[in-house]
């Protein structure tokens, strides 16, 4: 379910401080576990380092994901395979 309009957009008030901290441009990875903000224009351009519960998932933001959420480009699970050699 999506938030309430009149809310506006969640985002970590720690993460956008830090992205109102760095100049456009500036390469430096911010770390972050907060996969539930939503990504908005000031953020593009910026690399985040993604938690996906085990190491951080290097994350560059372009135009065409505002509006998206961070966690959305970490996936958490890896997908092995179905089957394997009895499948065959």
């Amino acid at each position: 379910m999506s938030r309430s309009l009149k809310k506006g957009p969640y985002i970590d008030e720690k993460l956008i401080s830090k992205v109102l901290a760095l100049k456009p441009g500036d390469t430096t990875i911010i770390k972050t576990w907060a996969r539930h903000s939503t990504i908005t224009p000031e953020m593009v351009g910026f690399t985040f380092g993604v938690h996906n519960g085990k190491v951080h998932i290097p994350v560059y933001v372009k135009e065409d994901m505002v509006g998206h959420k961070l966690g959305e480009f970490s996936a958490t699970r890896k997908f092995i395979g179905h089957g394997g050699k009895k499948a065959k």
